[in-house]
């Protein structure tokens, strides 16, 4: 039941290089790492150590992790109440728009999620006469200057897309959903516990998440043998030996808190706090709680500038995530067109690449402003690059809540002949009319409650109806 000494060890080695980007002191620790001897017990020591660390005394940043304390250094002018009124049949259309444009975006996106750069994509479409992008991409782009396609791209290319196939940005929407189902909108980590146990497999959980699932699945062991008086420390699960806990990987949660909450971005940022900080601190929940909030102000705010000084209220303003972010809407502002925009995110933050949040929260404003439709939208941001399916996704989820159905082409849904899959355990759902229908239901826990009717309809007999 435990990881190898060299793998703990090598651990270690990232939670340091981790450390030193949030700032804290870290001189002489790699020699000290390397003097300790290979102990379960002197590694744990170690990495506790690690968890203590003081911050530099240069260091300009204040990051807190409770809610409190991070609303407290949020914009004090931020709106507490929802930002105007929407009907609940409005809220439900928007949001099957979001859920379908954040499904077609990551299916774009998730071919060429190898980290490639806007210059790089442009290389490889541009001679085949598909730059910019305007449909799923080929299997015979030539990636030879980046890097070899996705391992499931063959599910994903435009001659072979037959469904909408599993992905990790899909599955952690619909848990989402499936948690307010279960749980409503009070959940806690006690709720989320079982939730992520019962449905998410360990196989296809990257980085902080599979890290926590894996505790999770460990104390679900230790109470099968009678510990279960003991409480939980769901803080230490994300501070020690995590090295990926600021990373996107709670990003990819906040859609379906988002959908939850139409016109109410402060209710939104705190429900992506209490699913983000399951797995993640610091920048990987602020992320969280500004994608969420950026998602529930879209459905009523028609400005996209506006939606995303809105969602940056519910940002730490000292913290790092917040002035590199709100750097880039400035610099969008300026911006004479999306290209302009990206060169000028790009140029300034290319350090922050796939997975790292800085930089590709910067090119989601930029797609907001200049996208002129879901679809539009969701093309501009995986010409971006990046992690181009998770942003892909995110970037339908805004746009859709946004614009609405009539901006979403119907060509692009047509590939997957109503029919989606997942790797969630215990999740049998296989139409994807009826899952949008089921993910349309979430606006009414908070504009509805009595109209709450958390069930999945029965699959469609005519796709591209049900779909609109």
């Amino acid at each position: 039941m435990l990881p190898s000494l060299s793998a703990f060890r090598q651990c270690i080695r990232q939670c340091i290089a981790t450390c030193r980007v949030e700032g804290r002191e870290v001189e002489g620790l790699a020699e000290q790492l390397a003097a300790t001897p290979d102990s379960y017990d002197a590694l744990l020591a170690f990495s506790k150590h690690l968890d203590g660390l003081p911050h530099r005394s240069d260091w300009p940043y204040v990051e807190p992790e409770t809610l409190p304390e991070i609303l407290g250094e949020c914009c004090p002018n931020r709106p507490g109440k929802p930002l105007a009124p929407i009907t609940f049949e409005d809220a439900q259309a928007r949001t099957r728009a979001a859920f379908l444009g954040s499904v077609c975006g990551c299916i774009l996106g998730k071919p060429l999620e190898v980290d490639p750069t806007l210059e790089e994509l442009r290389a490889a479409l541009e001679p085949r006469g598909e730059w910019p992008l305007n449909d799923y991409v080929s299997k015979d782009l030539n990636l030879r200057n980046i890097h070899k396609f996705h391992p499931d791209a063959y599910h994903t290319w435009r001659e072979t897309i037959a469904y909408v196939a599993p992905d990790d940005d899909i599955n952690y929407t619909i848990l989402g959903m499936i948690n307010l189902e279960t749980n409503g909108l009070d959940f806690s980590f006690d709720q989320l516990r079982p939730i992520w146990l019962r449905h998410q497999s360990i196989p296809f959980a990257w980085g902080s998440n599979r890290a926590v699932l894996l505790r999770a699945s460990l104390r679900r062991w230790e109470e099968d043998f009678g510990d279960r008086g003991t409480p939980i420390d769901y803080t230490a699960w994300t501070h020690l030996s995590n090295p990926h806990a600021e990373r996107c990987g709670a990003l990819i949660f906040a859609d379906a808190y988002g959908y939850a909450c139409p016109g109410n971005p402060a209710l939104a940022a705190d429900l992506a706090f209490r699913a983000a900080a399951f797995t993640h601190r610091n920048t990987g929940v602020y992320s969280t709680m500004f994608v969420a909030a950026a998602i529930a102000a879209a459905y009523v705010e028609r400005d996209p500038l506006r939606v995303s000084e809105i969602a940056l209220q519910f940002v730490p303003q000292r913290s790092r995530f917040f002035q590199i972010v709100s750097d880039s809407l400035n610099e969008v502002r300026q911006a004479k067109d999306w290209l302009d925009g990206y060169e000028r995110i790009h140029n300034k933050y290319k350090q922050y690449s796939h997975c790292t949040v800085y930089q590709e929260c910067g090119t989601l404003i930029n797609t907001l402003r200049f996208a002129t439709s879901i679809d539009h939208g969701f093309c501009l941001q995986v010409m971006q690059g990046n992690d181009t399916d998770s942003y892909g996704a995110t970037a339908g989820s805004i746009l859709g809540a946004f614009f609405g159905l009539n901006h979403l082409d119907p060509r692009w849904l047509k590939p997957f002949n109503d029919d989606i899959r997942t790797s969630l355990n215990f999740f049998y759902e296989r139409s994807l009319s009826a899952l949008a229908t089921r993910m349309s239901q979430l606006p009414a826990l908070t504009l509805a409650p009595e109209r709450f009717t958390p069930t999945a309809s029965g699959p469609s007999t005519t796709f591209t109806d049900a779909l609109y």
